[in-house]
């Protein structure tokens, strides 16, 4: 008997831990995903009947109102993102480049250049259940592979998407904070408007000078502001149903809305774009999904979300059906006297905490974008020991607050700041749509039907509010149109130059034949060390390297052709990161090392990479070793491929490490260098803390009497390369177009893309690779 409940509890015990998880997960994603859908009521009907709504200001008009933010709060972050579009997680993350990436692994729609067929077989390339680019339509999945204008044309659309999205990073701290301070004039009549604003400034410039603290401790610093807000503002409304109007229950049947617009005609039409504020910040959860589950967002939702806002936006409308004139601060107006004051600064905490949430998703979809090559390079620092994925990206950070700012001071006003917020959300929900129709078809595999369905449904309901929002581009609709074009144009022109580089580089590329016929010593002299030689090229010797020994006919004793690359995955695990090959012959003591990283993955410059890629290039000559289908004689047929080395288990490696931290080890390894160069160098480390805190090992081969002879070398050779030292070599290139281009590649080429390359951080500082030991080739291209 107590033995069958022993085992009872046993089973039980990972069900409870499970809902445990679940139940803290849902509470911290209070604070980082809900926190702007749950400051729109601040807004939302004061933006409504700003327009020409004002000539309808009576109970029927209020009712109809409620009635359409009732069912557009259904249909939309409900129905559509909480049970559809949060089940088109990839591996996890969300938002638009999350899905085109998706997208990417199951059709060949991606214009990364490097692609190999062995980064399909990462773990986290397809979905579980699905196979590779089988979908429900085959004719549509090679109509889109085979017509580059087609890819062209989803990448633009992903890019407006994003660029939306950035765009939502700077009007929401903007509406939601300016709003929550425009409380002040309620109680403080005499406060002027250029008095909110500058305090609204102040709150702003605050809130983007803590960004570079991180957001790891959001979760549960700012959960419990949401959730005491939630409370607040329901309970409030409750209150107000209960004191104002109790038959506001009414107004949520459909037939307000045909009574709405039968009363109000084109005025309620271009009204629209007030009540969508009602839906704003679905895009910021799904793209801040990446730290949660997809459970514990829509547990979150329906059990807290949804039923606080609706019954704050039926209890506002209650109190306002009875006292229309206080139509411009009617949130609140609607608060009781005693409770006013706590209930503003919990207004204030909340419009700062769902700022926050958007400026974490819009670090996250610069870097996605960075990583797709779609986004000029930029620091991006990890925040969180514990959180993976949380970053802060100073550039972005600063240049959103001065816009955020700049709108802030230039408008001064909800109603127009809601114009442009509007516009801005339904565009990154149109192409969220868009997207989901695709996914459904080339990755879940649904009948066309289905997918139509989806799209004509959600579509139409945001067509008509994203019509709504464009009738007002002249009051203040402009602005997300204009960030949009100047961030897309910006993505695409480098997008566009960086693949022209590639290309160049795959056309020019050295032959092995050449690269054979110059024999072991490459025809240069072969000078002790470690050459690493950066690459995007996957296959081949890259143009660099013969414009090197041309200039200098001199290289390294072991040469390694190093291509850090992304691929279309959110996270590629360490064991999966590293892929290992020989170039040439083994007396050639040329390797070839890819590194793979994910577009949510970030490059630490904490790890020793040099220690790492030399323990892999060992094991990589003893994996060879073993195989019995590899022989000593070099087959031309062989080149390219590539063995993955796993990281994590170490007792595989034929390399023993041990700590070279004293002085008279550190002496030894750097022995064959001048005296001046090690002075050199010691200065440099000590003026570089990220250097000299790293762990120093010194490799040995173990005494082994079974191990082949020519491996043995090879492993020794390998070992005293790297105790002499590593020379990271990187091609400095100038790209300039044909004179025979187009006016718009010289324009993209010579002007935006040559812009861009200047002003934003150099190859070397993104890949922390050491000043010291950096030697940049100057290249010239023409494409």
């Amino acid at each position: 008997m107590d033995a069958e409940a022993g085992v009872g509890g046993a089973d039980q015990l990972p069900w409870r831990q499970h809902y445990r998880n679940l139940l803290l997960l849902a509470y911290q994603s209070f604070g980082v995903v809900y926190g702007d859908l749950s400051t729109s009521p601040l807004y939302v009907y004061k933006s409504t009947f700003s327009g020409r709504l004002r000539r309808y200001q009576d109970e029927q008009t209020v009712f109809g109102v409620l009635a359409l933010i009732f069912w557009t709060f259904t249909l939309i972050p409900l129905l559509k993102y909480v049970t559809i579009v949060l089940s088109a997680d990839d591996n996890g993350e969300g938002g638009p480049f999350a899905l085109y990436s998706l997208l990417c692994r199951h059709a060949k729609l991606s214009f990364l250049p490097n692609q190999q067929s062995a980064d399909e077989e990462l773990s986290t390339y397809y979905r579980n259940g699905f196979t590779s680019r089988h979908g429900s339509l085959p004719w549509l999945r090679r109509f889109m592979e085979k017509h580059k204008n087609a890819r062209t044309v989803l990448l633009l659309i992903v890019l407006c998407g994003a660029s939306m999205m950035i765009g939502d990073g700077i009007l929401t701290p903007a509406i939601s904070v300016l709003s929550s301070m425009s409380g002040l004039k309620v109680r403080a009549t005499g406060l002027h408007d250029r008095s909110v604003v500058l305090l609204s400034c102040i709150v702003l410039v605050g809130l983007f000078a803590l960004q570079h603290r991180g957001t790891q401790k959001v979760a549960f610093m700012f959960a419990p502001i949401v959730v005491i807000w939630l409370f607040c503002i329901g309970g409030i409304g409750l209150y107000n149903i209960i004191h104002w109007n109790p038959r506001i229950y009414q107004a949520l049947s459909p037939y307000y809305i045909v009574k709405f617009f039968r009363t109000t005609g084109k005025d309620g039409w271009i009204a629209l774009g007030g009540i969508l504020l009602s839906m704003t910040g679905c895009e910021a959860m799904f793209a801040d999904l990446g730290h949660f589950t997809s459970a514990s967002v829509r547990l979150a939702f329906i059990t807290i979300i949804y039923p606080c806002l609706i019954l704050q936006y039926m209890g506002q409308a209650a109190f306002l059906s009875k006292n229309i004139l206080d139509m411009p601060t009617g949130f609140y107006d609607s608060i009781p006297g005693p409770i006013f004051w706590p209930v503003f600064v919990v207004a204030t905490l909340a419009a700062v905490v769902g700022s926050q949430a958007v400026i974490s998703a819009t670090f996250s979809i610069v870097k996605q974008c960075h990583s797709l090559g779609c986004f000029p390079r930029v620091k991006v620092v990890h925040t969180s020991r514990w959180i993976y994925g949380q970053i802060y990206i100073p550039e972005i950070n600063w240049i959103l607050m001065v816009l955020c700012v700049a709108v802030t001071v230039a408008f001064r006003d909800i109603t127009l700041i809601g114009n442009a917020y509007g516009v801005a959300c339904m565009t990154v929900m149109f192409v969220t749509t868009f997207l989901m129709a695709l996914i459904m078809i080339f990755v879940w595999q649904k009948n066309i039907i289905f997918a139509l369905s989806f799209f004509l449904l959600f579509g139409s309901v945001e067509v008509v509010y994203l019509s709504s929002s464009l009738m007002k581009v002249t009051q203040g609709g402009w602005v997300p149109l204009v960030l949009a074009l100047i961030f897309m144009s910006v993505m695409y022109i480098w997008h566009y130059g960086t693949r022209k580089k590639y290309q160049y580089d795959l056309q020019n590329k050295v032959a092995m034949r050449y690269i054979l016929s110059l024999g072991p010593s490459l025809d240069v002299v072969r000078v002790p060390g470690i050459g690493l030689i950066y690459t995007e090229l996957v296959t081949g010797v890259p143009n660099i390297f013969t414009h090197f020994t041309t200039n200098l006919p001199a290289f390294h004793e072991v040469l390694v052709f190093l291509c850090v690359k992304s691929v279309p995955v959110p996270y590629v695990s360490p064991d999966e990161r590293y892929l290992v090959g020989r170039i040439g012959p083994r007396a050639y003591r040329m390797y070839r090392c890819i590194v793979r990283y994910g577009y949510k993955d970030v490059q630490r410059d904490d790890d020793n990479f040099e220690n790492m890629l030399v323990m892999n290039i060992g094991k990589f000559i003893m994996m060879e070793a073993e195989d019995a289908s590899s022989s000593a004689s070099y087959d031309t047929a062989n080149e390219g491929r590539m063995a993955v080395i796993t990281t994590s288990d170490d007792y595989d490696s034929p390399l023993a490490v041990r700590d070279s931290n004293d002085l008279a080890d550190s002496m030894t390894t750097r022995s064959t260098k001048s005296e001046s160069l090690r002075s050199l160098q010691s200065s440099y480390e000590q003026e570089s803390p990220n250097v000299s805190r790293r762990r120093r090992v010194r490799f040995e081969l173990p005494e082994e009497d079974d191990m082949d002879q020519q491996v043995k070398d090879e492993l020794l050779a390998l070992v005293e390369a790297k105790h002499t030292g590593v020379t990271y070599v990187m091609g400095h290139v100038y790209i300039k177009a044909r004179k025979n281009s187009s006016f718009f590649k010289r324009f993209a080429i010579d002007v935006g893309y040559s812009f861009l390359r200047k002003n934003c951080r150099g190859p070397s500082v993104t890949l922390h690779i050491p000043h010291i030991s950096l030697i940049e080739v100057g290249m010239a291209y023409q494409v």
